[in-house]
């Protein structure tokens, strides 16, 4: 039997940090699936495809191995895409005791409409600070962001910021 998860996420923009957590889960998976959601509550500054098509560079510049599919997910619960995949897992990226507050409710949530498991992995230590909200901030403000993100990022939020 295949083991497959998913980890979802804004990815607005994808940093190091999500870098990290989708090529450590792609160690423990079979097939991972990098689903970009959409967060009504949040004010997106990339597209939807523009963020898979960064992910996508990403993962293959940073040469990560295994058996991964980017995709976006907007209408209904994640884990109808779940179900729709065959995914038994979501893989949770936790910086901070706040994450795993927010998380929690979710992943019982999940657990109870679908039996879907979540599994929090804790980030490197140098890379707990960055988020795609402090991301967006410093590349807004003109800082350099290539500390926090991929390449591909870096060059698209430079490029996109200086129209």
């Amino acid at each position: 039997m295949q083991r497959i998860a998913v980890v979802p996420g804004s990815f607005d923009p994808v940093t190091l940090g999500h870098l990290d957590v989708i090529a450590r889960a792609a160690g423990l998976y079979d097939e991972l699936h990098v689903v970009v959601v959409h967060n009504p509550d949040k004010t997106a500054l990339l597209p939807i495809a523009q963020r898979v098509s960064l992910i996508e560079r990403a993962v293959a510049d940073a040469g990560i191995e295994g058996r991964i599919i980017v995709a976006s997910w907007s209408m209904g619960l994640l884990v109808d895409y779940c179900t729709d995949v065959g995914a038994s897992v979501l893989v949770k990226g936790v910086r901070s005791q706040v994450d795993v507050a927010y998380e929690t409710p979710m992943a019982i949530v999940n657990r109870h409409l679908a039996g879907v498991e979540t599994v929090f992995l804790l980030p490197d230590p140098g890379n707990a600070h960055v988020s795609s909200s402090l991301v967006r901030q410093v590349a807004a403000l003109g800082g350099d962001v290539t500390p926090f993100v991929p390449p591909a990022v870096a060059d698209y939020l430079q490029a996109a910021m200086t129209l």
